[in-house]
Parts: structure tokens; sequence; C-alpha cells
């Protein structure tokens, strides 16, 4: 069996959860998602904890069974906790403001990029070289990181750019500098 697919997922008081056939729907303080699991995957709910089951041994059900129970864990801890990515930017000038529902950055273009967030993610901007974005979908919350960090990736001989808080970027020597020339 699979070692992640078969821990139960612990539930905790206040979140609701609703299997109708392969759809979940979880419910809890910081919202509701909801979301349709492979067919073939076995779900259930007893006792405050989902149970995930495959059913049979051949590799695409073995490949299913960890996604799917860590598809439905992060749907618990999405609408217990949440999930935030932090960003940072790097580079003389860069700069991020917020205008209304709209994050704005300020990194080297001649015009400043406006970005929107989809409906359940919250942006939000405590310094000028740093964003942190929230939400309850953790694949709506690393895919609006990664639009805003592709307006302006890291380069590897200076390291500006837009970089996730921690990353560590590659440096590059740069150019030797006149050996040879005459």
């Amino acid at each position: 069996m699979s070692r992640i697919g078969r821990q139960p997922i612990t539930v905790p008081a206040g979140v609701e959860v609703e299997i109708d056939g392969s759809t979940v729907k979880v419910k809890g303080p910081k919202g509701q998602l909801v979301k349709e699991m492979h067919r073939d995957m076995i779900i259930k709910y007893e006792d405050g904890r989902l149970i995930v089951e495959r059913p049979a041994n051949d590799k695409l059900h073995k490949s299913l069974h960890g996604l799917t129970r860590t598809l439905l864990n992060n749907m618990v801890v999405g609408v217990t906790a949440g999930f935030q990515k932090n960003l940072e930017l790097v580079g003389v000038g860069y700069r991020a403001s917020k205008q209304g529902n709209k994050l704005v950055l300020a990194v080297g273009y001649s015009h400043p990029v406006e970005i929107e967030p989809e409906a359940g993610l919250e942006i939000e901007v405590p310094a000028p070289t740093k964003i942190s974005i929230k939400g309850v979908d953790k694949e709506k919350v690393g895919a609006l990181a990664a639009a805003i960090r592709a307006v302006r990736q890291p380069e590897p001989y200076k390291g500006k750019g837009i970089k996730y808080e921690g990353e560590k970027i590659r440096r590059k020597v740069g150019k030797a500098g006149g050996k040879g020339k005459k």
C-alpha cells in the first residue's frame, strides 16, 4: 500500500465533509472547497476521519492513492488554517504596491504591471519589497505566486527579480573581462 495513501485524515471540529460519488465538498471556518476526485478511488468519511482506499493494486491506482489522500488533506488544511506564499522583490527600484484589489509591480519595465487575484485569494504587501498571497486552495495560491514570479524571474548574474521567500538563486560568474585583448 501507499505509505501516504493509507494514513487517515483527521477532520477537526467545525469542518463538514460531504462525499457525493467522486465529488468531495469540505466546508470550514475559512471557506469551502469542492473537488472532483478520480472515479476509481474509494473515499469514506467515518468517525471524524477521511479514509482513501484503492480498488486494485495496478500502477494507476497505486499512484492515485497517495495523490487523492494528499489532495483531500490539502482541502481540510485549507479550510481550517489556509495557505500562504511569500515573495520577495530584489533589485534597485523594484517595488510592489496595492491599489484596491490589484497588485501593482514596478519591476524595471517601462510600465507598471497590474495583477488582479482570483476570487478567494488575497494579496498583501507588508513592505514595498514583500508580497504575501493567502487563500484556502493550495493550487490557486501556488499558481498566483508562480504567475507573479513569472513577471520578472530572478536572473543568475545579479540576482534581480521576483523570488520566493527563502529561494536560493544560483549565481553565475560574469565575463572574464579583458583577457586576451590587445
